[in-house]
């Protein structure tokens, strides 16, 4: 990827039982995405997944608990010129509350196969949801 700017991310399809599944907007933003952020020096995605929903959503789970699905890259929605690598995972979550905390200024549990006409990142609408 010579001559890109990348974002290396990781990220969790977060699903209850009924099939929703959770997104979220962050301050400033339009799009709705997949909870999750940048992996930081030193951790692997798991621990940077763990770290993220826990800043992100008050989430505590631990590394091992998703299941990892694959990598996915797509323009980042929210820094021109960058590409986003996703490290993406998936979680179910009983009736636990979730909060928007840190940047997330709201949540939203959608039906996967039918998003309406909620923005979406590039990432989300066209690698994410597809896998549902």
């Amino acid at each position: 990827m010579a001559g890109v700017n990348t974002i290396h991310i990781a990220s969790a399809i977060i699903t209850r039982p009924d099939g929703r599944t959770l997104l979220v907007r962050k301050r400033g933003a339009t799009a709705f995405m997949q909870a999750g952020g940048k992996i930081d020096a030193g951790e692997t995605p798991a621990e940077a997944l763990a770290r993220e929903l826990g800043e992100e959503l008050n989430l505590t789970i631990a590394p091992d608990t998703a299941r990892f699905v694959g990598r996915f890259e797509a323009p980042a929605v929210n820094e021109p010129g960058h590409v986003v690598i996703a490290e993406i995972f998936r979680l179910e979550v009983a009736d636990m509350p979730l909060s928007p905390a840190a940047e997330i200024e709201e949540i939203r549990w959608i039906d996967p196969k039918a998003p309406g006409a909620l923005p979406l990142a590039p990432l989300t609408r066209d690698h994410i949801l597809p896998k549902v």
